[in-house]
């Protein structure tokens, strides 16, 4: 309470230290701010609006940021239909698994990295640099995952991207600034490469991990051009390519035709638009908010030295 009520205090001196201009630029600042952080948020405000809003009032322009005619049709009829249940379970799983491989993986690269003593290590970083700059284009990338036998299979949605060099980068950057003598400390107390990146290294890393779990697990949770290609199976489609078939054709699968709604007549194309969007949306929401605390301490503390 003590130390609350000095920071208050040192926040009022502060504050009674600033002129007019600064106190000026700061509302200007904050002003600016607020407006694009709307600016950002209307989109989703509106599609949780409609989503929830009755026949009449969208069609007729009443819905903006609140629900008008309070209806929980669309959703229902989301939540009903199997396809997109099924196409949620299978974009939960390539993240999850997905991100455990990009992860795993990462930290087993970038700790060798992060060695000095690693013969040819400058070699290794300027061939992973060049992935970041080149790529062998989608056609090759198509006929080397097709050779693989990884069409139509999960794997494909998984595997091409496994490492990320500037993943990479962060995490053999973050490995680095760990310092040398608690590895020198380890290796007297008899503690071996893996039991030190496990009890050592990875605890003082959590900052990172989770920055770089929250990079895959976005990207994994938005894959839709990945999906497109090797998948042709629709049974294996992700929710964003679900999302991206109703959002073209207007219309859910043949399940939502054979619902048993009486009231089935009253759900119009945007309205199950809107609802699809949230239902799509709101999962990776709920995620950030747990690592919003990691995210910007691990992407500064991975940039300091290089």
């Amino acid at each position: 309470m003590q130390q609350k009520r000095e920071g208050r205090k040192r926040s009022g001196r502060m504050f009674g230290m600033l002129t007019g201009w600064d106190i000026a630029f700061h509302i200007f600042n904050y002003t600016v701010i607020a407006s694009l952080t709307f600016i950002c948020l209307f989109p989703f405000l509106n599609a949780i609006a409609n989503a929830f809003s009755g026949n009449s009032a969208i069609q007729t322009g009443k819905v903006v940021l609140w629900p008008v005619d309070f209806q929980l049709d669309a959703m229902i009829a989301v939540l009903n239909d199997q396809t997109i249940i099924r196409a949620l379970w299978i974009t939960v799983y390539i993240t999850v698994f997905g991100t455990f491989l990009n992860m795993l993986f990462t930290v087993m690269t970038a700790y060798p990295l992060s060695r000095t003593d690693l013969w040819g290590r400058k070699y290794y970083m300027n061939f992973m640099i060049i992935t970041m700059l080149f790529s062998g284009g989608m056609i090759p990338g198509y006929l080397l995952i097709r050779e693989l036998g990884m069409i139509n299979t999960l794997w494909a949605l998984m595997i091409p991207g496994l490492i990320s060099a500037f993943n990479v980068i962060i995490m053999k950057t973050f490995f680095q600034n760990i310092p040398s003598e608690l590895r020198e400390a380890a290796i007297i107390d008899g503690c071996g490469n893996t039991r030190y990146i496990l009890k050592v290294a990875l605890p003082l890393s959590t900052a990172s991990l989770a920055t770089l779990s929250l990079f895959y697990a976005v990207g994994h949770w938005n894959t839709y051009m990945s999906a497109i290609i090797y998948m042709n199976d629709p049974a294996l489609y992700t929710l964003q390519v679900k999302l991206r078939n109703i959002l073209l054709l207007s219309q859910l699968d043949t399940s939502l035709e054979t619902m048993q709604f009486t009231h089935k007549l009253s759900l119009i194309e945007e309205s199950l638009k809107s609802a699809v969007i949230v239902f799509a949306t709101t999962p990776i929401l709920l995620v950030y908010p747990f690592l919003q605390r990691y995210f910007v301490k691990g992407a500064l503390l991975g940039s300091v030295k290089g």
